[in-house]
């Protein structure tokens, strides 16, 4: 027997999940099938693929047959057929489907538009067939309601309506067809489906494949998707194949696109929905997060993680962990979350947040995984947990593809032996991470695939217990703090792996309302610290004592502070500095608001198992009782606690009265204690009962109460009364036996003894649970140890019904809806809803999981017809007559599991479908089924992305902003400014710079910006397209076209736009690539276009330039570096990446086009090697560079290596031929010229010669980009450094056309006679500009310092030396440059730190300037002595230095000169000042309540047209600029701005007022009438903005691009 079985198995266990029918029979060759009449191939442009044609209106002579005979057989089992095609417009179509029943009849069932009505035989069915059409067309509205009368988007049931069959529309689209055969044959022929016999498609279609499959498919959603929707496989539910799905571009909707058809039995709506969860932790009480908007907490409960909004309480749920989920974390925009869960099941899950569906599931760890870190980018993820040795581990995965549905793969772990409390990723650097535990403080980095840590060499504080670590974002990536029991802070230098500072926090030393301020250093027992925060404004504590408290970075002073009822184990302060969120360990969660000090409670928790819980359904009110002996009263809509009742023994029960504010509570002792809820009295006490109280009960009318024991004693009390003295008592009552009471007169009315029921049971069975259903029905349900559930007859005891097996295990709890229409059963983790209505036949239930522990109760609470959905399942068995057409249910939202196909990894798909098998239960021939159909399948292992170590790979800049395009762009020709020129080259780009020596055009990018600039009179045009940095360049060769390529905004595909030349404007775009934009070329003849992906998605793309439509794609296994096409050939192309040379073919059919790839090796002679760039020859001879420094010379005839030089010691990333000249430029700086003409003559003779190195010079930085002449005389050649070079080969000459800084750019100024502007920078420069030609002056360098301000001297007698610039650095020095000699004139040093500010006095006579301790020094610009320290902003950064001409003399006050000063802690001085008397002082202070040092910064500056007024703006309760008058003293102006300032400037023209934001937003506002525009110019955050003295200029700056604008005005 066991022989014919295994047959059979392999018979059919191959042609799951799927059979690609296509695949299978090998249609291309036409040696298993048919074809008849018209029948062709072509590349379909919307599905962009190769796909089949048949055209011709008479199916029998135009038709694809399968199999070859209608003698043979398909033989498919498959349930569901899925047919992919598009009928032809304004045409008739058919298809016949023979269909072998087990009856062994074939039946024939046809369908076509070609149909008026259904027909039907003993052997053929006829069904008519409505075409979809375009979305939003007339006739696709018909066709719905044509269907079914309502919306149902694109997914449609095979019905239709007479007089609407007919012709396909001409918007006809493409369609994903499902057919349920066993439906079909069951329902309209009583017949049961063997399989599949022939499959004949007829006339006029476009067809690309066909499937069967045992799968339910959705087609809208991938294979990522569906695997963490919680969707099992036993289901039988799913995602649509690989090679099956249509294309849906980015942002797109599948349903918008193409029809979905589906004719397949239908699934029921769920029943319950989850609208609230009660309660707070599970696992941990250290997890809770803040989204990025501040206005919403993500925090688990149990198995369940929850959304919950702070203003109103609304939670969303992320539902699919099995077990308590024990870390989360958030990517550095909110958008994806991480979440783990613990016990032996320690999987993680990656969701996208917005949408509520998981993406990822994996496993990496065995158990007990107890920490999660997601990078600011979301690329990486970090975890830490327990191997199968409970060895600590630590793993880091790669993330970076999850969220556009590629898979989780592991980019390094590490095995270690120390104790690690916590993990986290720094938000700067993706593979940098720190850890903390006992006795050490540990920092990480990710290298060349392995996971390597060193310790933070900690000295006498070796021995502490860390609890967590923090780094203060927003400042340099080399400060960090870590926290410990004993008190101490650590502050650690990332850089040097050193402790930088020690604090310890001690408690106060008097009573807390007779102090405020707490004593912080010194000996003694220290605050234990469990959990830190640090913002760029202040750092939050949470502490053992039950205190929040919040702290200045230096620690000083407690500011301010809350304490809770528990130890503090989790403080997170919101991305804001708004808000600080803090969980404690006795389960409450809450959040301080900073600004008014204010204290909500967010979420409240039992700390140990709930026991019990009663509903009162008059006030919407929940009491609960735990183990925790507490009994709890909750809001239910709030979900706030009202009431906390503490027990000194254990609540097991409790009950509401049905008509008063009174309950009653239950115990482990037997004792029942009545309460009133308004009062907080104890009403009345009793013990009756030996053993603990398990069950309380009022009666309908509230007058009488019971109580049931553990032991089976039962006791009456009458409840009118308010002490609810007993009535009466009953003895105790056997286990086994079920007994219902008359309870007003408590007399035994009925006695059903339900061990005597099964009589096929070995062993006696027992009651469990007892409830009765409606009054209507007269039933008494009880569930037994044997697993049953039993409805008796209430009034005779008989046995009506039974249902064995109702939960995996025994069921804990049971009730009925009020309506009798349900049945909720909970057994273990689960919950199950059942028809309660007694059918023939037994409904399967619905199932609901996401409780982490057994759950003790269930009740069912009234709710409103609309609440409850129902819908009888068919059994799958055939019926005597055919449905009528209905309604579908909703699309089911499947959230999908990975793709199987070319290139994917099955094994975790395999996986989960293992674990869904296991959880759900399945029969064992089933899983025996899938154990089998493992055997069949080989398991692909691919590798996942990984970023090249390799510097022609372009690498988008790192940024923290993004860019927020809901602005007030203002209308074309209204503009109040308009952009002059771009300061700068943006030395990141690869291959960002064009040239063409004939026509003139020059072209190269700054930020987001294309800059076509005059080489010969400086002027500039700019293309404005962009939002994000771009990445590269290319030009036609007749130089009229030009494209540029940058990364999509907010995770969106990369934009290429492609720009008229002589127009300036943007004539198309492209949005292709999933990542960033690698390489682009034109063709010779520019007839095509080439685009090549970055390493995330390494695909070359082929487009025509007449369409810029898609012609063409392949993707390869590695990144790739660099393409171009031949110039001897336009067909031939090449293209180099870590996995070789490409050798690519462009081949022509009429309009199709397809790309051929040959991949060849590099000599082995070069060793283990990349090519990384490549340029062609006008003799079929290609070049190509390695990373080695080798060049080798490839015959594009043979295609075959024929000589290989070293031509650098380091990496090439650019190479140029012309003519027998050969350009290499690498990583070295060396630019060389190589003379090949010898090599490629004598090559052509058969033999070898070697090359000739003619010139070489040395840039400033890696070469990028170079573009030169026919004959390689002249050229331009881009560096990192940010410099373009001309250079002249002939004369041997470098000449800078255009500068700018590689680093940050940290101030911009003019000289207050505008001839020329000063910037400084991150790299310790001083560059002095020529205006308006923009061109670089003179650069003043100090190495290893930061300048991180600059300022001018005023106008000054030019007898005196002329002008000069004075710098202040990161060593606390300030430099004076004088502009006429280029020589630095004297250097001071008045600060200990670096210098944040600095100022010319109005009259020049002294230097203003301020460091980052707050202190303020006057120094004399000629001798260099500081002659006066002004402490009063001790301790708060000093922001804004500003000095203006004006005298007091109505304030009383001398001096002929004022200035102010801006603190990061809000506050402003106001000083009158007169140094050549040495008389300066304070004028007015001004405060503004706030933490300190927070961003964004404070500003102020004096109104240029009323010096008596002050213009501030800063971090506070709104965002705003203030307008304060000095001579009024208080604030005369608000206006409101939509963005924190990061800089803001005030123009002496027009009243205008520019102000920069994070979200890379210039506002000019109009301060007279509140009038503003939005610019969106920069790919980064604004950090500087500045008018000219004029104020017809204005420059701002985002990182290293600078911007001039000239100003209209509003």
């Amino acid at each position: 027997i066991a022989i014919p079985l295994k047959c059979v198995l392999c018979l059919t266990v191959w042609q799951h999940p799927y059979v690609n029918i296509f695949k299978h029979m090998r249609v291309e060759e036409w040696k298993k099938t048919s074809r008849e009449g018209d029948v062709t191939s072509y590349m379909d442009k919307t599905l962009m693929c190769s796909v089949f044609r048949i055209r011709g209106s008479i199916p029998a002579s135009n038709y694809i047959l399968l199999p070859k005979t209608s003698t043979q057989s398909l033989g498919l089992t498959g349930r569901y057929l899925y047919l992919l095609f598009r009928p032809s417009p304004a045409k008739h179509f058919v298809v016949h489907l023979d269909i072998a029943a087990e009856e062994g009849q074939v039946i024939r069932v046809s369908f076509s538009n070609l149909f008026k009505e259904f027909k039907s035989t003993a052997t053929w069915l006829q069904f008519p067939f409505l075409c979809g059409a375009a979305k939003g067309s007339v006739y696709e509205s018909t066709a719905k309601t044509a269907r079914h009368g309502k919306n149902t988007s694109s997914l449609n049931i095979f019905f239709y309506w007479p007089g609407l069959v007919g012709p396909a529309p001409s918007t006809v689209r493409w369609t994903c067809l499902m057919m349920d055969l066993q439906y079909v044959l069951s329902v309209y022929l009583n017949r049961r489906h063997s399989h599949l016999k022939t499959v004949k498609l007829c006339a006029n279609m476009s067809v690309k494949n066909m499937f069967t499959s045992d799968l339910v498919l959705d087609p809208g959603v991938s294979f990522n998707e569906a695997k963490q929707a919680g969707l099992a496989s036993s289901l039988g539910t799913g995602p649509m194949p690989r090679e099956m799905s249509f294309p849906v571009p980015k942002g797109g909707s599948w349903h918008d696109l193409y029809d979905y058809i589906r004719w397949v039995k239908l699934h029921p709506d769920p029943i319950l929905r989850l609208n609230r969860i009660i309660g707070f932790g599970g696992a941990t009480m250290k997890c809770a997060l803040w989204t990025k908007s501040g206005d919403t907490v993500v925090y688990p409960c149990h198995a369940i993680i929850v959304s919950m909004k702070i203003s109103s309480g609304q939670q969303r749920f992320f539902i699919g962990h099995t077990d308590k989920v024990s870390a989360l974390t958030f990517n550095g925009s909110s958008t994806v979350l991480a979440s783990a869960q613990t016990g032996i099941q320690s999987v993680v899950r990656v969701w996208n947040y917005l949408k509520a569906n998981c993406l990822a599931m994996f496993k990496t760890h065995a158990h007990s995984l107890s920490s999660l870190s997601f990078s600011y980018s979301g690329g990486v993820l970090c975890g830490v947990g327990k191997d199968g040795h409970s060895k600590t581990m630590v793993v880091v995965w790669n993330t970076l593809r999850v969220t556009k549905g590629g898979e989780v793969s592991v980019l390094a772990k590490a095995h270690t032996d120390v104790d690690i409390q916590t993990m986290k990723i720094a938000f700067f650097d993706d593979t940098r991470m720190v850890s903390c535990g006992r006795d050490n403080v540990r920092l990480w980095r990710v290298r060349s695939g392995a996971l390597r840590s060193c310790p933070v060499n900690l000295g006498e504080y070796h021995a502490l217990d860390f609890t967590d670590v923090a780094f203060e974002e927003g400042h340099s990536a080399d400060r960090e703090f870590a926290s410990s029991r004993s008190g101490h802070i650590l502050e650690i230098d990332y850089r040097s792996v050193a402790i930088k500072n020690v604090r310890r926090l001690l408690p106060a030393q008097q009573p807390h309302a007779q102090r405020r301020e707490k004593q912080t250093f010194g000996m003694g027992l220290g605050i234990a610290v469990n959990s830190i925060s640090v913002s760029s404004a202040f750092c939050a504590t949470g502490s053992e004592d039950g205190f929040l408290r919040l702290w200045p970075l230096d620690f000083s002073t407690v500011f301010l502070e809350a304490e809770h009822e528990g130890p503090v184990s989790l403080v997170s302060v919101s991305d804001d500095g708004l808000s600080v969120m803090a969980a404690t360990s006795s389960g409450n969660l809450g959040y301080l608001d900073v600004s008014s000090r204010g204290y909500s409670t967010l979420m409240r928790s039992h700390t140990d198992g709930v026991l019990g819980f009663s509903v009162d359904g008059i006030r919407r009110r929940i009491t609960t009782a735990s183990c925790d002996r507490t009994v709890r009263v909750w809001d239910m809509d709030s979900m706030q606690q009202l009431y906390d009742f503490v027990s000194e023994d254990t609540p097991c029960s409790v009950a509401f009265h049905p008509s008063l504010q009174v309950f009653s509570c239950g115990s482990s002792s037997g004792l029942v204690r009545v309460f009133d809820i308004a009062s907080a009295k104890l009403l009345a006490e009793h013990k009756q009962h030996r053993g603990e109280v398990v069950g309380l009960a009022f009666s309908p009318d509230g007058e009488f109460m019971y109580s049931a024991g553990s032991l089976g004693s039962l006791a009456l009390y009458n409840s009118s009364q308010e002490d609810h003295h007993v009535l009466r008592v009953l003895g105790e009552l056997t286990l086994t036996t079920t007994h219902t009471i008359q309870l007003e007169l408590v007399e035994l009315l009925l006695r059903v003894d339900v061990s005597i029921l099964d009589v096929e049971s070995t062993s006696l069975d027992s009651a469990r649970k007892v409830c009765f259903s409606p009054a209507s029905t007269g039933h008494l349900l009880v569930t037994t140890s044997a697993n049953k559930i039993l409805w008796i007859s209430a009034n005779t005891g008989r046995l009506l019904r039974e249902v064995s097996k109702v939960h995996k295990h025994q069921c804990s709890s049971l009730a009925v809806s009020e309506d009798g229409r349900f049945l909720l059963t909970a057994g273990h983790n689960a919950v199950k809803v059942w028809d309660y209505i007694v059918t023939e036949d037994i409904i399967p239930p619905q199932m609901f999981i996401g409780h982490s522990q057994p759950i003790q109760s269930c009740l069912s609470v009234s709710h409103s017809e609309s609440d409850v959905n129902s819908r009888l399942l068919s059994n799958g068995m055939p019926r005597r007559t055919a449905p009528l057409p209905s309604s579908p249910p909703p699309c089911l939202d499947i959230s999908s599991i990975d793709r199987i196909g070319q290139g994917e990894n099955r094994c975790s798909l395999f996986n989960l479908l293992f674990f869904n098998l296991v959880a759900a239960n399945v029969p064992e021939h089933v899983f025996n089924l899938f154990l089998l159909f493992l055997c069949y399948l080989d398991f692909l292992e691919v590798e996942k992305p990984v970023r090249p170590d390799c510097y022609k790979h372009f690498t988008p800049r790192f940024k923290t902003s993004t860019l927020d395009q809901s602005t007030a762009t203002p209308e074309l020709g209204e503009e109040g400014l308009s952009l002059k020129a771009v300061i700068g080259y943006n030395g990141n780009g690869r291959a960002n710079m064009v040239w063409n020596p004939e026509t003139g055009l020059f072209a190269y990018s700054c930020g987001c910006v294309v800059v076509v600039e005059n080489l010969h009179t400086g002027s500039q045009r700019h293309w404005l397209g962009h939002t994000e940095e771009i990445s590269c360049l290319a030009v036609t060769n007749d130089a009229q076209t030009v494209a540029s390529a940058a990364g999509g905004s907010g995770g969106s595909r990369s934009l290429i736009c492609i720009w008229n030349v002589h127009y300036g404007t943007c004539s198309n775009t492209i949005s292709y690539h999933r990542g960033a934009v690698q390489a682009m070329s034109f063709s010779r003849d520019d007839y095509f276009f080439l685009t090549v992906g970055d390493f995330t998605d390494p695909e070359v793309a082929l487009w025509s330039t007449r369409t810029y439509q898609l012609l063409s794609r392949v993707s390869v296994s590695g990144p790739l570096y660099d393409v171009a096409f031949s110039p001897s050939a336009a067909s031939q192309l090449a293209c180099v990446g870590s996995q070789g040379l490409y050798f690519c073919n462009t081949h022509t059919q009429g309009l199709d086009v397809e790309l051929k790839v040959q991949r060849v090796c590099v000599p082995e002679e070069v060793g283990d090697v990349e090519p990384t760039a490549l340029c062609y020859n006008a003799n079929s001879i290609l070049f190509t560079g390695t990373n080695s420094g080798h060049v080798c010379a490839w015959d594009c005839n043979t295609q075959c290596c024929f000589m290989t030089w070293e031509a650098d010691q380091g990496e090439i990333g650019v190479l140029l031929c012309r003519g027998n000249r050969l350009l290499t430029g690498s990583n070295t700086r060396r630019l060389r010229l190589w003379g090949v003409a010898a090599s490629c003559e004598i090559h052509r003779l058969g033999s070898s010669a070697p090359v000739l190195l003619e010139q070489e010079m040395m840039l400033d930085g890696t070469v990028v980009s170079a573009a030169f002449d026919d004959v390689m005389d002249m050229g331009i050649v881009g560096t990192t450094a940010g410099t373009l070079w001309y250079i002249n080969w002939v004369d041997n000459t470098s000449i800078r056309l255009i500068s700018g800084h590689k680093s940050k750019v940290n101030d911009v100024v003019f000289s207050p006679d505008e001839r020329h502007f000063a910037t400084c920078g991150e790299d310790g420069s001083v560059r002095v500009w020529s205006a308006p030609s923009n061109e670089l002056v003179v650069q003043f360098q100090v190495l290893n310092q930061s300048c991180g301000s600059a300022c001018w001297s005023p106008v000054v007698n030019p007898s005196k030396g002329g002008a000069c610039v004075v710098g202040g650095y990161s060593d606390g020095t300030l430099r004076i440059f004088r502009l006429a000699s280029s020589e630095m004139e004297l250097k001071l040093h008045p600060h200990p730190v670096a210098v944040t500010a600095i100022q010319y006095s109005a009259n020049g006579q002294v230097i203003l300037s301020a460091g980052r301790d707050g202190l303020m020094a006057v120094s004399s610009p000629v001798t260099g002595l500081t002659f006066r320290i002004i402490s009063d902003h001790k301790g708060a950064p000093i922001t804004t230095i500003q000095c203006v001409k004006k005298q007091y003399k109505e304030f009383g006050l001398e001096g002929n000169e004022m200035w102010l000063a801006a603190s990061a802690d809000r506050r402003v001085s106001v000083w009158a000042a007169d140094w050549m008397k040495d008389k300066c002082e304070l004028l007015d202070w001004l405060t503004f309540p706030a933490p300190s040092d927070s961003l964004p910064p404070s500003l102020a500056a004096f109104s240029p047209i009323d010096p008596g007024l002050v213009v501030y703006t800063g971090y506070g309760v709104e965002r705003e600029l203030s307008f304060y008058s000095l001579a009024k003293k208080r604030v005369i102006k608000k206006i409101a701005l939509s963005h924190w300032a990061m800089c803001f400037s005030l123009s002496s023209k027009g009243r205008l007022i520019a102000v920069g934001s994070k979200e890379r937003v210039l506002k000019l506002i109009k301060s007279s009438s509140g009038r503003f525009q939005d610019f969106l110019h920069h790919s980064d955050s604004l950090q500087t903005c500045r008018f000219s003295p004029s104020g017809k200029l204005l420059f701002t700056v985002a990182y290293n691009e600078i911007l001039l604008w000239e100003v209209q005005g509003l």
